[in-house]
């Protein structure tokens, strides 16, 4: 082995699954198995749901590490169940980065594992790197690229937001940072680990070349969509926001929202959410430094919209 083989990050993959994908899940594993550098581990999560027995998964069944699978007794929520994982992972010590894959998505190329080692060997600094997201016409949506008045998927660099669809994770910022806010349950849960990451010193990296291929969803899809989405955005900024602009960031998503929102089901399930994320716990507040927030700024998108 080389000596720069030897110091590269050893990759984990974490996927969570409710159990109503399997043939999805099926073609993502047979994409993990067809990378160029093979992860140390795999962790595969059911989420309210018993799982195949993935441990023999035909390319993925002599991994130094091997399978693990894990079975929660009720559906915590993409962060709650993405928290086990990342859990199990740091108890075993054998990882330096996980790689986290939406159980629907599929690697299109061989070579996403070893770009992300090069990344985080590159950048040790590094805490986070988001992947591009597109369907299979290689369509990309708007609200996929982590940018402000951006309409081009392929622009690389970095920024404040990352995309829960497939992402890498440094273990040593998680260990800093904590880990998802299990609480949020759906929706938003990226900004508040981004917010974390950032104002802990990590870089985040947007990398085009790192392709999941997804089906095009909408977030609204969810009956929850709207309520959890204000509730979110109330804790959020509870959560991680100087006092001053607190009410800044709140004022500016309400005005955004009543632009934006047609419907009046819609608004009330809103207004409703976001009752509820001012009365009740949100979690740990820590707020940011002001120097994280004007970092956020000169990177195009502060900490207000």
């Amino acid at each position: 082995m080389s000596a720069t083989a030897a110091l590269a990050p050893r990759i984990g993959v974490s996927i969570v699954t409710m159990g109503d994908r399997p043939q999805a899940v099926e073609a993502l594993l047979a994409s993990v198995a067809m990378q160029d550098v093979r992860p140390t581990r795999l962790v595969v999560i059911g989420n309210g749901t018993k799982l195949p027995d993935f441990t023999a998964f035909p390319g993925l069944e002599d991994l130094e590490g091997g399978v693990t699978l894990i079975e929660n007794e009720e559906n915590l929520g993409c962060p709650g169940g993405r928290n086990v994982g990342l859990a199990r992972l740091a108890e075993l010590g054998d990882v330096d980065v996980v790689i986290e894959l939406d159980d629907d998505g599929l690697l299109v190329e061989k070579n996403v594992f070893s770009t992300v080692q090069d990344l985080f060997t590159a950048d040790p600094g590094l805490g986070i790197v988001g992947f591009r997201i597109a369907d299979e016409h290689g369509e990309t949506q708007r609200r996929h690229i982590p940018r402000l008045r951006a309409s081009d998927p392929m622009r690389r660099g970095h920024v404040t937001a990352f995309l829960g669809g497939a992402h890498a994770f440094s273990m040593k910022m998680l260990a800093g940072t904590g880990l998802w806010p299990a609480e949020f349950f759906f929706t938003h849960e990226e900004t508040d680990l981004s917010w974390r990451a950032l104002d802990g010193g990590w870089n985040i990296l947007y990398e085009p070349d790192l392709l999941l291929q997804h089906p095009k969803t909408s977030p609204a899809r969810h009956a929850v969509y709207y309520r959890m989405t204000a509730r979110n955005r109330v804790w959020l900024a509870r959560r991680n926001l100087p006092a001053p602009l607190i009410p800044l960031y709140l004022g500016v998503w309400t005005l955004l929202t009543l632009a934006r929102t047609r419907s009046a089901k819609g608004l009330k399930a809103w207004a409703g959410g976001f009752a509820e994320g001012l009365r009740t716990p949100c979690g740990p507040r820590n707020p940011m430094r002001w120097r994280t927030v004007w970092r956020m700024t000169r990177l195009g998108r502060p900490p207000l919209v």
